[in-house]
């Protein structure tokens, strides 16, 4: 479902080059929950970035469902990541002139014919949220707006959703509920999740965890087993978490 080739990812400062990703080879199959852990300036959100096709790469491929995303042009791109990715972020990123309803709705409206409402409305009282429909942003809780959020990533029913810390703004109960909601609907609908965490109780519950340091991949762990995880390219680097 995700495929990762020699993906690197570099910036100008100054005089100086900064290399965030240094080679990235990655392969994530469908239906996999997979999270991705670092310190900060690893690159992990830089990677998740890539992978959504909100940046580009300096080097290498992203192929996500068998569609190479590197260099497309932004139509052919904004189509992509409308129909086939859900993201969940860190700090919402809501609509505030908009109900939660509302904000639900409309990747749907954008990207789907038929009833957005009949869409988003069992996903919301899936979140708990079926009493706060027509309460704005504002009104709403953090750990309420998240559940938003992550209804809103899963309404077109995307075959790949990424999430970049999205407990970070909760506190531990409230993050805990999200996790476990983010968790039955990954499972429900089978979708290929990816979760960028530094917290490693949050990674406990992913089916793999990928380990990056200094913008390269240094462990590749499939959780309960012992094995590495699917890395079809430069696998001879893989350890064991």
């Amino acid at each position: 479902m995700i495929e990762v080739k020699g993906l690197k990812k570099s910036i100008r400062n100054g005089a100086r080059t900064v290399e965030i990703l240094r080679g990235i080879d990655l392969v994530i199959p469908k239906g996999q929950f997979a999270a991705i852990m670092g310190a900060s300036g690893s690159g992990k959100s830089t990677l998740l970035g890539l992978l959504a096709g909100l940046d580009s790469p300096s080097e290498g491929e992203v192929i996500l469902d068998g569609v190479t995303i590197s260099n497309l042009e932004e139509d052919k791109l904004a189509e992509i990541r409308g129909r086939r990715i859900g993201f969940v972020f860190q700090s919402y990123q809501l609509i505030p002139t908009l109900t939660a309803l509302e904000n639900v709705m409309l990747p749907y409206e954008l990207n789907a014919r038929g009833d957005a409402r009949k869409k988003a409305e069992p996903l919301l009282a899936a979140v708990g949220l079926q009493d706060r429909l027509h309460h704005y942003p504002v009104q709403l809780s953090g750990g309420e707006q998240q559940r938003v959020a992550l209804a809103r990533a899963f309404v077109l029913e995307p075959p790949i959703v990424l999430a970049d810390e999205p407990t970070g703004n909760l506190d531990s109960a409230n993050g805990q509920h999200v996790l476990e909601l983010l968790g039955e609907r990954q499972r429900e609908s089978q979708t290929t999740l990816v979760l960028v965490t530094h917290d490693a109780q949050i990674a406990e519950r992913a089916d793999r965890r990928i380990q990056l340091k200094d913008g390269l991949v240094v462990a590749d762990d499939l959780q309960g087993t012992g094995r590495p995880g699917n890395r079809a390219f430069g696998a001879d680097t893989v350890t064991t978490v």
